[in-house]
């Protein structure tokens, strides 16, 4: 079988399990087609939510993760490895692998891992990994990167601290992370817990987002090793 006859039929099979939307997002100039589940409220499962509060937000083309796309698009990636966290439909991680990098799309959700890594290929980007990632329960040893990126991961106050966690996991030392954050509940406990964490905030951008009624100010937080 061609790759593109699996990658056509990966893409019926998610076709056929969720009712889908295929959402054009212009980033530097280049439309990228972004498959994804249509409606978040479809996937809202009441077990989830019993169990940890669980919201399927990864359905959703944040503002946030369409200005992180356009960051990482013109970061020099030299062949560096990059992870995303909460990689969604894989908006970012579709342009971070145009850009050059080695990816790997994770998520608390495989469903996201799978359209993500989908989108990376239909849009003919080198092929992302694909990783599970429970922020709360990390195992013992993870991979490190060079770059880990996310976007809009801020919105539980119990994130603050379990992201700054994660990045001290898988950053590799002298590697950067870029968080971007619209300003969501737990932005001030995140970058309290960076200290502790052994991570600092070494630069920030504020970027307008405007889209038709939506307008927001997105902050770019570029995190690395206190010492760096």
């Amino acid at each position: 079988m061609s790759r593109g006859d699996r990658l056509s039929r990966e893409e019926a099979a998610l076709r056929r399990r969720f009712r889908v939307a295929d959402t054009e997002v212009v980033i530097g100039g280049r439309t990228l087609s972004i498959l994804h589940p249509e409606s978040a409220e479809d996937l809202i499962d009441e077990r989830d939510f019993d169990l940890d509060e669980r919201l399927p937000y990864w359905a959703e083309l944040w503002p946030s993760a369409r200005v992180l796309a356009e960051y990482v698009r013109v970061l020099p990636a030299n062949g560096r490895s990059l992870l995303e966290l909460g990689c969604g439909s894989g908006l970012v991680a579709t342009s971070a692998s145009l850009a050059g990098f080695d990816v790997t799309a994770s998520d608390y959700y495989e469903d996201a891992v799978r359209f993500a890594r989908l989108n990376v290929r239909r849009n003919g980007a080198r092929p992302a990994h694909g990783l599970l990632l429970d922020w709360r329960r990390l195992p013992p040893r993870l991979e490190r990167f060079d770059v880990v990126v996310a976007s809009d991961v801020l919105y539980e106050r119990a994130y603050g601290a379990l992201v700054a966690r994660v990045l001290a996991a898988t950053l590799e030392p002298g590697g950067v992370a870029i968080i971007a954050d619209p300003g969501r509940v737990a932005r001030a406990d995140f970058l309290g817990a960076l200290g502790p964490a052994g991570l600092a905030v070494i630069g920030q951008s504020d970027v307008a987002f405007r889209d038709g009624q939506v307008r927001q100010t997105i902050a770019l937080f570029e995190i690395a090793g206190a010492a760096a």
